[in-house]
């Protein structure tokens, strides 16, 4: 070991010119991500949210998330992502914080953070989080197990304070900078907030559904004037506000008599997407046992919202959980494969068009 030493020593002496040639290693600019285009969108499988361009199929980035984080919520006239997001101090255990974090579109890094209480919801739903109408605030859905909301002020970065919500979840954002949000009593609260995101007012309207006989999905699905709610057993509600008051529609048929005779359901992840300008609804659908309401699905069926009638069945080679619909001219239909890969169909059409290799999608956001 000596003579080992004594050598490294001579030969460090001898050569000093050697560590005078060697160039220090400099920081190269950050590769940057250009401003979202045409059926782009986000995979969110944890612990990242995968920035994708479905009309090529190439990956354009990715933001960085917690393993508690719900959802990601983009902002494009700010062009910014927020996302909830848990931390232990000792990684899994010790003292948590939760924050708000914020990242920018052209290079995905974070920009800022807010704290706020330590008690996000963590499961994976999109609407844990939501923008409001406004584009000021940003609400985030509460679990302690007491129901509550975080709103964020994310113009000034301040939390503005907490929301008391018992007996109901979820964050539907309507006009004048408000949000909806489902009761475990089969009705809809609203919660009026005031230009600094406070609370001014809440209102409660009639039940509308019977929680133990047919559950709302805990998945609403936003519409171009309000947002379309459906059940375990196949009905569809149309709900919007209209002068502070909640309107709630009669319920119309996703799936018939015959259709519950063969064992037809909804089930899935992210299982409904609605186009706004079409008004064409795809959810999926998969036979069993009613309320396997977790079980991928081997067909999804398209409704036109118009007519509240079913207008397309498209059968499925591989089981699927996740779906979402561009909201182009000519969109395009984004499936996760049940713990496989994503593909892509003309969303009228329904030919495949290519495939995506990579994490298996808890959620999609349409960007």
């Amino acid at each position: 070991m000596r003579v080992v030493i004594i050598s490294l020593m001579c030969w460090l002496i001898a050569t000093p010119l050697a560590h005078a040639q060697i160039n220090p290693q400099t920081i190269q600019p950050n590769t940057t991500m250009a401003n979202p285009g045409t059926n782009w969108f986000m995979l969110v499988a944890k612990p990242a949210g995968y920035v994708f361009d479905a009309t090529t199929g190439e990956m354009q980035g990715m933001v960085s998330i917690s393993g508690m984080t719900p959802a990601v919520q983009p902002s494009m006239a700010r062009r910014e992502f927020y996302n909830a997001s848990s931390f232990y101090s000792r990684g899994v255990h010790g003292d948590r914080t939760d924050i708000l974090s914020i990242h920018d579109f052209e290079n995905l890094s974070p920009i800022g953070e807010i704290e706020i209480p330590a008690k996000i919801a963590s499961l994976n739903f999109q609407s844990y989080i939501g923008l409001m109408s406004e584009g000021k605030h940003v609400a985030v859905a509460n679990i302690s197990p007491a129901l509550s909301m975080s709103i964020v002020d994310i113009e000034e970065r301040v939390f503005v304070g907490e929301i008391s919500t018992p007996g109901c979840g979820l964050i539907l954002p309507v006009d004048n900078n408000d949000f909806l949000t489902i009761c475990a009593d089969g009705s809809l609260m609203l919660i009026d907030l005031d230009d600094n995101g406070r609370e001014q007012n809440r209102i409660r309207a009639k039940q509308f559904f019977d929680v133990h006989d047919d559950p709302i999905f805990d998945h609403p699905v936003p519409t171009s004037d309000g947002w379309l709610l459906f059940s375990h057993g196949g009905k569809a509600f149309d709900v919007m506000v209209e002068n502070d008051q909640i309107k709630v529609s009669s319920a119309w048929n996703l799936v018939t008599e015959d259709e519950a005779q063969e064992n037809w359901w909804p089930g899935g992840r992210q299982l409904g997407t609605l186009h706004k300008g079409l008004g064409l609804f795809y959810i999926i659908m998969h036979q069993g046992d009613q309320y396997t309401h977790h079980e991928p699905g081997s067909e999804i069926w398209v409704f036109s919202t118009h007519s509240q009638r079913k207008i397309a069945t498209v059968q499925l080679e591989n089981p699927v959980t996740t779906i979402m619909v561009t909201q182009e001219n000519e969109p395009l239909l984004i499936v996760s494969e049940n713990g496989g890969a994503t593909k892509v169909y003309d969303a009228l059409t329904f030919k495949h068009q290519r495939t995506i290799e990579g994490p298996s999608a808890a959620l999609f956001v349409d960007l």
